[in-house]
């Protein structure tokens, strides 16, 4: 562990509670930071944060193991609280390690079942279109040629192009007609597959957040782009305004997204259809949030304590 994070942590063996985050040198965005605090401060030295790169795991004398670089056994917490980006998590690797720890008996939140369907924004779409949920028009491809599906008769433009396992906004572009189309797909990387969804014309730029704890709406946010661009992202321009409690019918939506995917945890990207209907964007199992959404971490920290209260029952 870290030398900023071992102070909070007096036995990092006995932990109760960990946070598990991606290997170094990864900084903690704000919204995990935050977490990280307010889960040190609840459970004190009860409490560690590792990153990924810290921990062997296996199999000894018939046991499943979890150790350190350095040798030292761990004992699997109770509770981690996953932050790693879902998308671009790594089957072989990252989920392994998860997987290793739920069979270790610890409790993940979010599941790797939920994060699994969390990873890949098509089969995000998979699972919510079979629950009877709202979402756009997509095509996607397995072995089939890239040039070929952009000349498919059931693809039409405008269309918004993504990388199925793309995170903050990355690898999103608008095709607005066939020619320019078949020139977006020219420079796309032949390891990744990706998906071409209907342009949801009255959503453009405009894009509303909700943040799902525990099956409950916990805040929501309208990020706006700025001039007319495409992907409503802070970091180039945006902005965003705190609207919980404002758009009662998509935070239902929201949650039903969020119980069909299986997480407890969840930022659901919602998109405008009409002033007052919505339809599913994509739904991200390890959300950030903004400073002014007070109420997400203390919801989180709650969530975590009740894992843990139900374990000590009989």
């Amino acid at each position: 562990m870290t030398d900023q994070h071992s102070a909070q942590v007096d036995v990092p063996a006995a932990a109760d509670v960990w946070m598990l985050v991606r290997q170094r040198p990864a900084v903690l965005r704000r919204s995990t930071q935050e977490l990280a605090t307010a889960l040190a401060a609840a459970h004190g030295p009860r409490f560690a944060l590792w990153h990924t790169d810290e921990l062997v795991f296996g199999i000894r004398d018939g046991r499943l193991t979890l150790h350190t670089l350095g040798g030292t056994d761990v004992p699997a917490p109770r509770v981690v609280c996953v932050r790693q980006v879902a998308g671009p998590m790594d089957h072989d690797r990252e989920v392994t390690l998860l997987r290793h720890l739920e069979r270790m008996g610890s409790t993940l939140v979010n599941p790797l079942d939920a994060q699994l369907k969390s990873r890949n924004k098509i089969w995000q779409l998979q699972e919510l279109a079979s629950a009877g949920l709202p979402v756009p028009d997509t095509l996607s491809y397995a072995t089939a040629p890239l040039e070929g599906v952009v000349r498919s008769p059931h693809l039409t433009t405008p269309c918004v192009v993504k990388s199925v396992n793309g995170a903050k906004g990355a690898q999103v572009f608008l095709a607005p007609d066939p020619g320019l189309l078949r020139e977006v797909a020219g420079s796309l990387t032949r390891e990744t597959p990706f998906l071409f969804q209907e342009h949801i014309a009255p959503s453009h730029g405009r894009t509303l957040r909700v943040i799902v704890v525990g099956g409950e709406p916990i805040a929501a946010v309208l990020h706006t782009s700025h001039g007319h661009a495409l992907a409503a992202n802070i970091a180039n321009g945006g902005t965003a305004t705190a609207c919980t409690g404002r758009h009662p019918q998509a935070e239902h939506l929201a949650v039903r997204a969020a119980h069909t995917l299986g997480l407890h945890i969840a930022g659901v990207d919602l998109l405008f259809t009409s002033p007052d209907t919505h339809t599913i964007c994509e739904v991200n199992a390890v959300p950030g949030w903004r400073p002014e959404m007070t109420a997400v971490t203390p919801a989180i920290t709650s969530l975590i304590n009740h894992h843990l209260t139900v374990q000590n029952l009989p």
